[in-house]
């Protein structure tokens, strides 16, 4: 009986490689897009300083911090590992509601609500991969 559940186990595992692998890929782009936001708002804070507000700072240094961890989960998961897998789908569902919430609620410089919808666009995509598992 072990065997027949490790062995299921381990197929579903090599099903769901490459998509994590995608996942992974996406991830990745969407650290880059949170880091190069966090880049711009410090260089726009000298250059252009109207275009930053403080919300732009506090929402952009989380949603850096979250993206590395986001990667971290993305990272073990497409390893095989479950726990991973489920951490990495509840903090891709929390991001999910408080990017729709932001794009809303939070008064935020017209960039970067472009930029916010962006990387909601890319989470999406990244649940309905790691979801349809």
């Amino acid at each position: 009986m072990m065997d027949k559940n490790l062995a299921a186990n381990h197929a579903n595992q090599q099903k769901a490689k490459p998509a994590l692998h995608l996942v992974r890929w996406l991830v990745s782009f969407y650290l880059l897009i949170s880091w190069l936001t966090v880049a711009a708002i410090i260089i726009l804070s000298y250059t252009a300083p109207n275009l930053v507000n403080p919300e732009a700072w506090v929402r952009g240094i989380i949603i850096a911090a979250t993206s590395v961890l986001t990667l971290v989960f993305a990272n073990r998961a497409a390893t095989g590992k479950p726990r991973a897998l489920m951490r990495l789908r509840i903090v891709v569902t929390l991001l999910l509601v408080a990017f729709t919430a932001v794009l809303f609620f939070l008064s935020l410089p017209i960039w970067m609500k472009v930029e916010q919808a962006v990387c909601s666009a890319l989470l999406l995509v990244i649940a309905i991969l790691i979801f349809r598992r």
